[in-house]
């Protein structure tokens, strides 16, 4: 746990706001008795940028362990994830001409979402998940899964056991890692000499321009820019040569990177698109990251607004979705049961459950079906087409589906 406010990157001192969230529970720590409500802890979620390497952060104010040991989120849970993993699959499969002397290792590979892919391939994998409930699961999917934290000491011990990955994907990990030197400096160990190092990462770019803050919570120590990562892997002995832009999670990147004595990947013209657009948005000075505030709140009285009119005028609200990124907005504006009266969620772990903070109550998603409500407030925006493909019969009883991020809309 940080003691200090310095960079958890570059160690300078922060000193700069980005934006300050109120206090709030962890945003995965889900009730499972009404009794737990009186031992519910909160915790300032207080996002600040730094100003010499601009990595944007909130404190470790909870140790990793205690948050990512036992964890609720699957990933195999969003089939258009799941299709997205797929795609990937095939794609590096291609790109790299993977085959059954290969090794792909996934760092935090959750339930084996991607990783199956590759062994229905018949290529070996190996999946490092520190969760052992969600390992379990990839087990039982035929993903081969090493229990453990991600860093140096973990891969020194792979690497020991004759192990080097021709390809190593980090999916969403990286704002998830206090520690995010020992983190990356443990990838130059395990990747062998002419293999390829992918991550995939939310766009801060995206993040600030589409007043996505409620991607802000405890568990999401980092917010990444290109910028950034550039500079954590240049410290550890890795190179950029090569990014996408992608629609998941609001929109993100996938970076590619290499051992720096790697010559067989030029650096892509994509590259310098992407940079461009982050210098023009003033990610590379103090500036990109002031104002965002104001923003925030517009949302915040914004949805407020159409939860009170609706409470006014009799209607019914349900949220889809008990996401981590929901629990940040309901706890920022302060919504509890009294504007929404449930959440509805594919995922066993969360029904029966209380959300942290706001304690509206977790159903499977046939509660929407029986009640009807008037509105169903998809709280996992970035999930908005999936849902409302899934629940397209909310039409049937004039109910409509309302999306609160950038800015609040109501589907017709």
């Amino acid at each position: 746990m940080s003691t200090a406010l310095n960079c958890r990157l570059c160690h300078q001192k922060l000193t700069q706001t980005f934006v300050k969230l109120g206090s709030t529970p962890l945003a995965n720590s889900y009730l499972k008795e009404e009794r737990d409500i009186e031992a519910e802890k909160s915790y300032p979620l207080h996002a600040r940028v730094c100003g010499n390497c601009f990595l944007v952060q909130v404190e470790d104010v909870v140790p990793a362990e205690d948050i990512f040991s036992d964890y609720a989120y699957f990933s195999s849970f969003s089939s258009s994830w799941v299709e997205h993993a797929r795609a990937y699959a095939d794609k590096l499969t291609q790109k790299l001409a993977l085959g059954g002397n290969s090794l792909v290792v996934e760092i935090a590979s959750n339930d084996g979402y991607l990783l199956k892919h590759f062994v229905a391939k018949g290529i070996p994998v190996l999946g490092i998940e520190p969760a052992a409930n969600v390992a379990k699961a990839a087990e039982a999917a035929g993903v081969k899964t090493d229990v453990a934290f991600f860093g140096v000491e973990t891969a020194t011990r792979l690497a020991k056991q004759g192990l080097q990955a021709d390809l190593m994907a980090a999916n969403n990990v990286m704002a998830h890692v206090p520690n995010i030197n020992d983190f990356i400096a443990g990838v130059p160990i395990l990747l062998g000499g002419t293999g390829v190092f992918t991550i995939e990462f939310p766009h801060l770019l995206n993040l600030i321009e589409k007043v996505q803050f409620d991607t802000i919570y405890h568990e999401h120590y980092s917010y990444l820019s290109l910028l950034t990562v550039g500079k954590i892997l240049s410290a550890h002995g890795l190179k950029l040569f090569d990014v996408e832009e992608l629609p998941t999670h609001g929109g993100s990147l996938r970076i590619y990177a290499c051992h720096q004595e790697c010559t067989l990947y030029p650096s892509t013209e994509r590259l310098i698109v992407v940079r461009d657009k982050e210098h023009a948005a003033g990610l590379d000075s103090l500036v990109g990251y002031r104002d965002f505030t104001p923003k925030v709140e517009r949302v915040r009285a914004s949805l407020l607004a159409f939860l009170n009119k609706a409470k006014e005028e009799g209607k019914k609200v349900a949220a889809y979705g008990a996401a981590a990124k929901g629990n940040t907005l309901l706890n920022y504006c302060k919504i509890g049961p009294g504007l929404i009266d449930y959440v509805v969620d594919r995922n066993p772990e969360k029904q029966g459950t209380l959300l942290p903070g706001s304690h509206i109550p977790v159903f499977a998603p046939d509660k929407i079906r029986a009640e009807k409500p008037d509105y169903v407030l998809i709280l996992p925006w970035n999930l908005a087409s999936e849902i409302a493909f899934e629940m397209a019969d909310v039409a049937d009883w004039g109910g409509r589906f309302v999306i609160p991020i950038p800015e609040l809309a109501v589907l017709s």
